[in-house]
């Protein structure tokens, strides 16, 4: 199984795509993915069995809309508090929520 980039199309086995993630904003279930050969910066949602790729809806502010599917037999998620885990097979990666300040504060 080999997941694609879709700006260098280079393709990557699981544990090198995954290690890549970072980035979880639980709010609008999306995962922020960066390439590790040509450095483009993707957003998507994982979902059982399949990666969804798309956008953010309001300039960021909205939700996050699914454009583009691709399968990944047996793969699987959990919500925490602050993290997403990712998991398939016996492996399992863990994408942090990265803390924003709040605003105002100091």
């Amino acid at each position: 199984m080999l997941i694609p980039c879709f700006a260098c199309e280079s393709r990557f086995r699981p544990d090198e795509y995954f290690r890549a993630c970072h980035d979880y904003n639980r709010g609008r279930d999306m995962v922020a993915w960066t390439c590790p050969r040509c450095g483009n910066r993707d957003e998507l949602r994982v979902l059982p069995g399949e990666l969804g790729f798309g956008y953010s809806a309001n300039g960021g502010h909205g939700g996050f809309d699914v454009s583009d599917r691709v399968r990944v037999p047996g793969l699987r998620r959990r919500r925490q508090d602050l993290r997403l885990d990712i998991s398939l097979d016996e492996k399992v990666w863990r994408v942090p929520t990265r803390l924003r300040q709040l605003a105002g504060a100091r």
